[in-house]
């Protein structure tokens, strides 16, 4: 004010320079008027849920510490163990609890009534592998009467990716933890083609299952036996500095893991093994199930970690989408997703595709598959097409993430460690939810593959993970 009682106008300033928080709206303006700007990507934690918002309060408050002790040692235990392939084998006879008429199926436990098509069709062409029913229609009745015991794979320290159901005649990666008294499992991949993990149930499909059960198995277990323990994740470290995610693109690190085992391969007298030689050659995917398997170790030991709140397990039977969180036994659980951000084959699209299946996601936990997709140009075709798209994809999943792996490098940023260690409380606090990458199977008709692509996880398993540590922790 001036003596003269008058109010004096400030001088404004010419020139601003702007921070623009949540709304874009008001950015966009500012950016028009070529104005310097920074924008901060707000929005409501929890979305305004009250219950979300309170369990977050009570997670990032008073028990903040303890649980990020837990998750410290969780991460640990995610990054530094190195399993090991040491045999391969039936599973019927190294696989805890398979025992009689039993098939493995991939996700949470589902009821045969509620199984999706390409599961049940690999289920009849396992079940007529075995030598429990003559042809697909005395299986589908076997099934459907509950003669076959069906369980998930991850309750026998096993997993298995797309639609596989695993009987055990099928031959299995033996994974052994250095640091624990475990041992974990998954099966042998099938190979590209007519194939059962693609939902198909075919003659020729049937046919492979007896292929690999007969010889590759063998095959296998004599070269790895003759070779002697591989290091599963240190082979996956050089696929991800050649262009692998470890998940839908494991060229590199297949090609890895044959030249390890070529001298015993080609020292092989199996009388199929020129055969099993084409199989093997052929097939792009041959390592991911070897990865699967040594992941699910690392989770295995990590979920023996109370108070932690980092998801040990992602998996999907085709109908659900689960999760476990450390220290719990719990499944929390969502409708499984579609599949977008993907390629199709000709003539195929978002109509003609099953939804997300498989336990294959147990690799975007440790570090892998999504986490891993800002140096894979495999990826990129999916997420928009350009390696800032594909780094984009890792961008945010380290957002909902503990730490960094110091074992899967990204040479194109900078030698930075790929994600690790979900934390659902970031999940529900920032609404963003891991992305998985994945094929696509045909809905109904048993063609198999349709594509490719990334699904996004369902936020719904998320908050009730969160909802039942909040419980847990007031306990």
């Amino acid at each position: 004010m001036s003596d003269a009682g008058t109010q004096r106008i400030p001088d404004l300033p010419s020139h601003a320079a702007v921070v623009n928080v949540g709304l874009s709206l008001f950015a966009d303006a500012v950016a028009a008027q070529g104005h310097p700007l920074a924008v901060v990507d707000w929005r409501i934690p929890a979305g305004g849920d009250a219950r979300l918002v309170a369990a977050l309060g009570r997670l990032y408050g008073r028990s903040a510490a303890a649980i990020d002790r837990a998750n410290a040692e969780v991460v640990r235990r995610l990054d530094q163990p190195s399993p090991q392939i040491v045999s391969v084998a039936a599973a019927g006879a190294v696989v805890p609890g398979l025992e009689g008429r039993m098939l493995l199926h991939p996700g949470p436990v589902i009821a045969y009534e509620q199984v999706c098509d390409p599961l049940r069709r690999s289920m009849r062409a396992a079940v007529v592998a075995e030598g429990w029913a003559a042809d697909s229609a005395a299986a589908e009745a076997a099934l459907a009467s509950g003669a076959i015991r069906l369980d998930s794979a991850n309750l026998h320290d096993t997993v298995v990716p797309m639609v596989t159901a695993l009987g055990p005649s099928q031959p299995v990666w033996v994974v052994e933890h250095p640091r624990a008294p475990r041992r974990t499992f998954a099966p042998i991949n099938q190979g590209p083609g007519e194939t059962p993990w693609f939902g198909r149930d075919t003659q020729g499909a049937i046919g492979r299952l007896r292929l690999l059960a007969g010889a590759v198995g063998p095959v296998l277990a004599a070269a790895v036996e003759a070779h002697g323990p591989i290091d599963v994740l240190g082979l996956a470290g050089q696929g991800v500095q050649m262009g692998d995610d470890v998940h839908i693109r494991t060229q590199a690190s297949t090609n890895l893991l044959i030249r390890s085992l070529l001298p015993q391969l080609v020292g092989s007298s199996h009388p199929a093994r020129v055969e099993v030689a084409r199989l093997i050659s052929a097939n792009h995917l041959f390592f991911l199930t070897a990865a699967m398997a040594a992941a699910r170790a690392l989770v295995g030991w990590a979920e023996e970690v109370e108070g932690a709140s980092i998801v040990t397990t992602m998996a999907r039977n085709g109908t659900e989408f689960g999760i476990r969180v450390a220290g719990s036994p719990d499944w929390h659980v969502a409708p499984a997703p579609p599949i977008g951000q993907a390629l199709y084959y000709p003539g195929q699209g978002p109509e003609t595709s099953a939804r997300d299946v498989g336990d294959s996601a147990v690799l975007e936990l440790v570090g892998l598959g999504g986490a891993a997709a800002g140096g894979s140009p495999s990826v990129a075709a999916f997420v928009g097409g350009t390696m800032a798209d594909a780094q984009a994809m890792t961008a945010e999943l380290d957002l909902i993430c503990a730490g960094r792996s110091s074992r899967f490098k990204l040479p194109n940023l900078d030698w930075r460690g790929t994600p690790l260690g979900i934390d659902v409380r970031k999940v529900i606090e920032l609404g963003i939810t891991p992305k998985v990458t994945t094929g696509i199977l045909h809905v109904s008709d048993g063609s198999g593959q349709v594509g490719a692509g990334v699904a996004t996880a369902p936020i719904g398993c998320f908050e009730e993970a969160l909802l039942a540590l909040d419980r847990a922790t007031g306990r």
